[in-house]
């Protein structure tokens, strides 16, 4: 009989990954699982399976490299201390805007996307970001459940969130609100004010 359950151990070596992104997998939904009677996770191995497949399939991801060094702050700018930031926005045409803003950023950005809450948690789960950008009104699982999954989790309580939506201040309250820390701008976005809290969060990455 083929195995139905694996440990979060052998999980996380079977993705490659550490223990706590399977935690937060689990956690969040990404990865279907329940507990034992002492309290142990154990996954199903057609949800793991249904992971791996769609990591292999993933795409989307692109380096932005620093800008011309005339209207860059700094000199030798490396990948280590590029700014990493994921944009999580179902708009294909939303995204590729933001991919063109942000390589007129006058530092270095690491930029990465996903189509809706369940495929950004994946890509978190595979390398945290410094700056996370999202939408909202996505389907499948939305901004709403990604945010409050990523605020429940010891690792991701702290990463810094920005919102853009269409919706009001009543519809986001009608849909349960945001956490006070979280920065909103409406659509369509303010791309100035934007990079000037990327610019911060960055700076704040460079002292570290």
């Amino acid at each position: 009989m083929a195995q139905e359950f694996v440990s979060t151990r052998e999980a996380a070596k079977q993705l490659g990954v550490a223990l706590r992104t399977v935690q937060l997998w689990v956690e969040s939904g990404v990865l279907r699982a329940w507990k034992t009677a002492g309290g142990h996770r154990r996954i199903a191995v057609d949800s793991l399976q249904a992971l791996l497949a769609k990591r292999q399939a993933a795409t989307g991801d692109e380096e932005i490299k620093p800008p011309a060094p005339e209207s860059a702050p700094t000199a030798g700018a490396t990948v280590a201390n590029a700014l990493r930031v994921l944009v999580v926005e179902d708009d294909p045409g939303l995204r590729t805007l933001m991919m063109l803003v942000m390589r007129g950023w006058p530092f270095p950005a690491q930029i990465s996307t996903a189509n809706n809450g369940y495929e950004g948690l994946i890509k978190i789960g595979e390398a945290p970001p410094d700056l996370l950008i999202s939408d909202l009104n996505m389907p499948g699982m939305d901004g709403f459940q990604m945010i409050a999954a990523l605020r429940k989790h010891p690792s991701t309580q702290h990463l810094p969130i920005v919102v853009m939506t269409a919706l009001s201040p009543e519809e986001i309250a009608f849909h349960g609100g945001l956490p006070g820390d979280i920065r909103v701008f409406t659509k369509p976005v303010d791309f100035v004010a934007l990079e000037t809290l990327a610019s911060q969060v960055w700076r704040v990455k460079q002292q570290v």
